[in-house]
């Protein structure tokens, strides 16, 4: 049988580059090679280029996607996106994926730049009834009236740029005389903002996909962080306890499994999938969604996958068959 040819696509234009790297290394170390070609391919704003296993090296054309070599070009048969933020999880890249009917892992690029767009991703999921955080939306530009954002999220509260991850732009702010300092810092990741107020009780992340045509949700993880919140040293530099699976009361688990699924269906999200939640009052609250979450050693993902004895081997083949499989449209 003729291997498909794969390539792992990971780096990026934003500031989760050296995480979507790290993502890229695992991807790569696990693919089983009885059953796939590899090429590991490292996008950033300078170049794009790929390598093999036998670290020959290869230009990606901009226009087809192609591996280009001095022998001639190479074409991928399916893709395995971990790019975390720009331009892989925003749609961007799925865009010209799918122009070019090129199968990959993630989701297509309709929903992947909605859920990227945290606002626009939340008022859609109000809409079905999906408990979030009160909330005020700020642009660049606009007058800035911290009475009024007091008044409506209250303190303390999150500052989070729009359109970023690995909570890169959040601030937690305590005061308003923090707020306006967050505001400005937040607006160096974002043009846009998303101001939240702070949900104070258990944080639980959910991961989720289609493995054999059938959606499966793993064991939830609840994270107890060292630091006022999930920030960027609790997720990638052991600043936060995991617990997996999480002991929570059944009902609660009947819940996040609701939610998540809703949010996997109606979103019409394809792969692997994070969803974030926190409970108030035995009610889960949701964060946010991420499309292409992390699959660094440290990270959330691989540690559900060996609660339930998933290899990472057999999980990325199954998410690379799904791929093979699937048909680029959305359900919404």
């Amino acid at each position: 049988m003729t291997k498909k040819k794969v390539g792992i696509v990971c780096g990026g234009f934003g500031s989760e580059y050296k995480i979507s790297i790290q993502s890229g290394a695992t991807v790569f170390s696990h693919l089983d090679r009885s059953l796939w070609e590899v090429y590991l391919i490292t996008i950033d704003s300078s170049k794009w280029t790929a390598i093999d296993d036998q670290k020959n090296k290869y230009e990606v054309s901009k226009g087809n996607f192609q591996l280009v070599y001095s022998g001639g070009t190479l074409s991928l048969d399916v893709l395995f996106n971990v790019i975390h933020g720009p331009p892989g999880e925003n749609g961007q890249l799925a865009a010209l994926w799918e122009l070019l009917e090129i199968p990959f892992t993630s989701s297509d690029s309709y929903s992947s730049a909605l859920t990227f767009n945290k606002r626009d991703c939340l008022k859609l999921l109000r809409t079905w009834g999906v408990p979030t955080a009160a909330h005020y939306e700020l642009d660049q530009g606009d007058p800035l009236d911290l009475d009024q954002i007091e008044s409506t999220v209250g303190f303390p509260c999150f500052v989070k740029a729009n359109r970023a991850g690995s909570s890169f732009g959040v601030y937690k702010v305590q005061s308003k005389e923090q707020l306006k300092t967050a505001i400005e810092q937040a607006f160096k990741e974002d043009k846009q903002l998303l101001i939240e107020s702070a949900l104070i009780g258990r944080e639980v992340s959910v991961g989720m996909a289609k493995l054999n045509g059938e959606s499966k949700i793993f064991p939830i993880t609840e994270i107890l962080s060292e630091n006022d919140f999930f920030d960027y040293a609790a997720k990638y530099e052991g600043k936060a306890k995991e617990i997996t699976p999480a002991v929570i009361p059944s009902f609660w688990k009947e819940a996040i499994n609701k939610w998540s699924l809703l949010i996997y269906d109606r979103l019409g999200l394809k792969g692997v999938v994070r969803s974030e939640f926190i409970f108030i009052d035995d009610i889960p609250h949701f964060l946010e969604v991420n499309t292409v979450p992390g699959l660094t050693e440290k990270s959330i993902i691989p540690q559900q996958l060996e609660a339930i004895n998933l290899s990472l081997s057999d999980f990325f083949n199954y998410l690379l068959k799904e791929a093979l499989l699937k048909q680029f449209n959305h359900s919404l």
